[in-house]
């Protein structure tokens, strides 16, 4: 179960890294069996393995910040590629490129989401107002 908050130890740097390392594998940072979300991004209220209660931290919008950040320096190679490959067809670059800057941020927003959420559980970084 989750201990009080002020007795509580800080956890090292090495289980921080454990926890995000969890956490991108989309499992409880805790004990890395139960799942962390319950669909697409939805963090669950509490583990089903060890009862944590996951649903008081709060990732906001800094998993969105880190992958639209994520996704932009690779934008840079792929426009790249898709100029030499595309260079007589704009439209098709244009297409080609959504779909690939679309689909690295489905596929990156869920793992960066899960790092964070681990990370923020290692730091213990409760939301006070749930």
């Amino acid at each position: 179960m989750a201990d009080d908050p002020e007795t509580r130890p800080a956890l090292p740097a090495r289980s921080n890294a454990e926890a995000m390392r969890r956490g991108l594998l989309c499992r409880c940072p805790n004990c890395g069996e139960g799942r962390l979300f319950d669909g697409y991004l939805t963090v669950v209220q509490k583990c089903s393995a060890c009862g944590e209660p996951m649903g008081l931290y709060r990732a906001a919008d800094g998993p969105a910040f880190i992958t639209m950040t994520i996704v932009g320096l690779l934008l840079i190679p792929v426009l790249g590629l898709g100029f030499v490959a595309f260079r007589s067809d704009p439209l098709m670059l244009a297409l080609v490129v959504t779909a690939v800057i679309g689909g690295l941020t489905l596929g990156l927003l869920r793992l960066v989401k899960g790092a964070f959420v681990g990370h923020l559980w290692a730091q213990h970084e409760i939301d006070r107002g749930a």
